[in-house]
């Protein structure tokens, strides 16, 4: 089976695309696609991973649904086409990375220009059906993220790991904390962004850990 992924994904996660669970989701999101609106468009299914290569990963940030409305979801977590409003959660972002490291708040809420210096923006969940958040959890994908989790955990070296909120935190237990950084806070969600959200400081965090190993900051 042919999975459109970027080639070093493939070669690592190979393994999982022959797997009965794999080959059941495949059959699951084709047939989703092909009845209703699912977001994102399938050729961004996989966005996060072609605008960030396995060996270039430097941050991994863990959202757990795409967006559900029109025009939104592109396959990375918490970001928007151009044009699209931005999302609460989207917003508290960016307030708080211009609290953090003073950069001004973008007119677009489009993350594509930190997926390509290195941040992998990862979904539990990559498609969902129009209006109906949450409606293709527990059919596989979070079996596929944990196992690309995993791999980047064993197989990379020093990568900033940013858990917002409960569901993301148990997701990243399988990450081994001595090979790389970790930080933990409450969702920026505007329901919990103001219950340690807001000055977690974590831009900031994760640019000097990065610097400390000898690798290029972010520019958030």
């Amino acid at each position: 089976m042919d999975v459109k992924i970027e080639a070093s994904w493939k070669d690592r996660l190979s393994g999982e695309f022959t797997k009965p669970y794999f080959q059941q989701l495949v059959e699951f999101v084709k047939e989703e696609y092909s009845k209703f609106t699912i977001y994102p468009p399938g050729r961004f299914i996989f966005n996060a991973f072609d605008h960030c290569r396995f060996d270039e990963v430097r941050v991994v940030i863990l959202g757990q649904d795409p967006y559900h409305g029109p025009g939104q979801a592109h396959g990375l977590c918490f970001s928007v086409n151009d044009g699209v409003p931005m999302p609460p959660s989207l917003i508290n972002i960016f307030k708080e990375i211009k609290e953090d490291v003073g950069r001004e708040i973008p007119p677009s809420g489009n993350l594509v220009r930190w997926a390509d210096q290195g941040v992998l923006l990862l979904n539990a969940t990559l498609t969902v059906r129009a209006h109906q958040a949450g409606s293709h959890q527990n059919k596989g994908w979070e079996q596929f993220t944990d196992a690309v989790i995993r791999k980047i955990s064993e197989e990379n070296q020093d990568v900033v790991f940013m858990l917002w909120g409960s569901y993301a935190q148990k997701k990243g237990a399988v990450i081994d904390p001595f090979r790389h950084k970790i930080l933990k806070a409450p969702h920026p969600s505007p329901l919990s962004a103001h219950r340690g959200f807001l000055g977690c400081k974590h831009f900031s965090q994760a640019n000097t850990f990065l610097l400390e190993k000898s690798k290029k900051p972010i520019e958030w």
